[in-house]
């Protein structure tokens, strides 16, 4: 098996968005290891790019899809 951070960039910010989007009926996907684990892989690499994750409109602009909700 990959390691997560083998894996195309743009697949994982798609992925996450997907996930993420699913939350509001799946729940359960809060306590996903993997969900926090692509969380924090992906906010590794956007802070390495200069991105402030602690602002929501950066984070999300760098993911590339719509403003994302609770986030």
């Amino acid at each position: 098996m990959k390691l997560i951070d083998c894996y195309a960039l743009d697949e994982l910010k798609l992925v996450y968005r997907v996930l993420h989007a699913a939350l509001p009926e799946q729940p359960e996907l809060m306590d996903s290891g993997l969900l926090e684990d692509l969380q924090r892989e992906l906010q590794a690499q956007a802070s390495a790019e200069g991105v402030d994750v602690s602002l929501h409109a950066q984070w999300a602009a760098w993911l590339g899809g719509p403003l994302l909700r609770g986030l």
